[in-house]
Formats: C-alpha cells, structure tokens, sequence
C-alpha cells in the first residue's frame, strides 16, 4: 500500500482524472437512483399511505383504477378494513380569482365514515371534508397559489368546491390528488348511482369479493400502475451501464499506465522486489482511487440533495446507494485485474537489454 500511495502521489495529474471519472459516474449514479425513487415514491405515495394490503376492482379493468367500474350490485360486505374509493382525473381551476389558475390532477372520492377518510389523510393545516362541497387538496398544490378558502370547480362542471385542507403524500401516478366526498366521484365521472365506487382499498391480503371482482396485491396493483414499470427498468439498466461504464474506465486508465511503467516494473523485478508486491501495489491504487471518487461522489450528491427545489422528485435510499457504492468501489478493484496479468509476466531480464 505504500508503494501504491507513493505512487500516486508522485503521478498527481494521472491519478487525479481517474478520480474525477469515478467521481462523475458514481454522481451520476447516485442521482439517478435518487430521481428513480423520487418517481417511484410519487407514484404510489397516497397507496402506501392508505395502509393498503389489496385492491379489489372490475375483473374487467385489467388492475386500472381509472378504467374500474364497480357496481352496487357487486358490491361485497364491507368490513372495517375496506374503505370504497373513486377517481377520475380532473382539471381544477381557481373561481373568483384575478388570475385563473389550471391544474391537472387525480379527485379522489372517499366515505367520510371509512377508514382511508378518517385514519389515513395526513392533514398538515385546514381539517377533513366534511361536507359534499369540500376538498382537500395535495400540500404541493400550496406552491401554486392554493389557499384554504379558495374556490375552485372541475373542467365544465358548474359545481363549485370549497378548499378546506392539505394533506401530505397525496399523489397518484405522479399527479396530486383532490380528496372529496364519493357521492362527487360520481358527478365527475359521469354516471348515475348504480355505480358506487371505482374500487375498494383493503388493509386485508385476502377479502372476500363477489364473482364480477378481482383482487390484487398492493405489489402488483402498484406495478399495474401506467409507466410505473417500465420508468424503473429504464433506470435500473442506466444504473447497470454507469456500473459497468465505471469498472471499463478504470482498467483502461491502469491499463495504460502500467504499459508506460513497464520498464520501471521490469527494473523493480530485477531487484529482486517479488512481482506479487507490485500486483498488491495496483490493486492498492485501485482501491484507493475507487473509495476516494465514490465518497467525493456521495459528498456531492448530499449537496446536491439539500440544494434542489421540493418540485423535483428526489429521494434518497441511502441503505441501496451505499451498497450500490460498495458495489461500484468492488468492481473497480475487479477492473484493475487486466493490467496485474500484465504484471506477472514481466521479465527481470527485459530490464538489462
């Protein structure tokens, strides 16, 4: 370790771009990961934060909330662990107002005596719906120009609604959510009573359906969910290739640095200085430059993380991205295995010719 700390020392301009190569991918890397889980999280907030186990919905709908109709007639015996909920997408706009705002989002139906309405909204000012009119909105929508006391009314619908609250973790698909009272839902949507709700959320694994209805896990009810499955893929083979960019970077550039040192390394031989120090003294460098542009990599995307603005979708598994960084600094060591064949077949003699 100490020939390979000397070494660096010594080569301070080569050593410091390999540095900054890993610092840049491992940046890079880290980033992503925190937009994937940011989208991710944005998705599926408001189902997690329901405490959901299933969601029972039209065997019809192919898992699609927004395309789930249930009937009256279907509807089973509802416990106390099964609230009935209704969405369709909507846009809001302000009434009574200057200056007219727009906003696309998700209204969201709920019964004010279910649990979801009672137990699960997270109110961080304002209160509950507690009448037809009312609504609470996603505290994002704040940012905005969204006050409590403000009216609004959905598209051409002539209704008008009252803004009563903010709730936190209220998005769907990446779209803020507007709580309201179901009976709304269906006004919205169109139909007439005989539909009573899009679905039903569960904090059951299994409850009892009748025949027209499916049920589906949390897990693949969330991975149903519209570009939710393939946006992580995409991100997940960005993340693989950035790993893989990282190991060819560092063998390349240890590569190219042990062929220019050949002649040094065959003199070193000579001397009796035993090859395996020489192969230890590289993957001494390796690692070093791997843990030292990893954690420059980590200081700057905690930066990073403090700095950005609550619009843009950030969130950091830190547990995932320090394995995933343990993962990188491995597999940069592993790259630096191509110049050590190198070096073990270095001849003392070429060092007298």
């Amino acid at each position: 370790m100490f020939l390979a700390i000397k070494e660096i020392l010594h080569e301070k301009v080569r050593y410091s771009l390999i540095v900054t190569m890993v610092v840049l991918t491992s940046y890079l890397m880290f980033i992503l990961m925190g937009m994937m889980f940011g989208l991710a999280s944005e998705n599926t907030v408001a189902i997690k934060s329901w405490g959901t186990q299933s969601v029972i919905l039209n065997k019809n709908a192919n898992a699609s909330l927004s395309q789930s109709l249930i009937s009256s007639s279907d509807l089973p015996k509802l416990t106390d662990k099964e609230a009935l909920i209704g969405q369709v997408p909507v846009v809001m706009e302000t009434v009574g107002t200057k200056s007219s705002h727009k906003t696309s989002l998700q209204f969201i139906g709920l019964k004010g005596n279910q649990f979801i309405a009672k137990d699960k909204l997270v109110i961080v000012s304002g209160h509950r719906v507690e009448k037809a009119n009312q609504l609470v909105l996603d505290e994002s929508l704040k940012d905005k120009g969204y006050k409590l006391g403000r009216t609004v009314k959905f598209g051409n619908n002539s209704n008008k609604y009252t803004v009563v609250g903010f709730a936190k973790d209220a998005k769907l698909n990446v779209t803020p959510i507007a709580y309201g009272d179901l009976s709304q839902w269906q006004t919205l949507r169109g139909i007439g009573s005989q539909f009573a709700a899009s679905g039903i959320i569960s904090k059951q694994a299994h409850p009892k359906v009748t025949a027209n209805l499916t049920t589906y896990s949390v897990d693949t009810f969330i991975e149903k969910l519209p570009g939710y499955s393939a946006q992580n893929t995409v991100f997940e083979f960005m993340i693989g290739f950035l790993m893989v960019i990282s190991v060819v970077i560092i063998a390349v550039f240890l590569y190219i640095l042990t062929m220019q040192k050949l002649p040094n390394y065959a003199v070193l031989r000579a001397q009796g200085i035993p090859a395996q120090r020489l192969i230890n003294a590289t993957l001494g460098q390796a690692l070093i430059l791997m843990i030292v542009g990893v954690v420059i990599g980590l200081l700057l995307t905690v930066g990073t993380g403090a700095v950005l603005p609550t619009a843009v979708p950030m969130l950091f598994n830190w547990s995932l991205i320090l394995t995933v960084a343990l993962a990188v600094i491995v597999m940069g060591v592993v790259g630096a295995l191509l110049p050590v064949r190198i070096i073990k077949k270095i001849d003392p003699l070429d060092a007298l010719n």
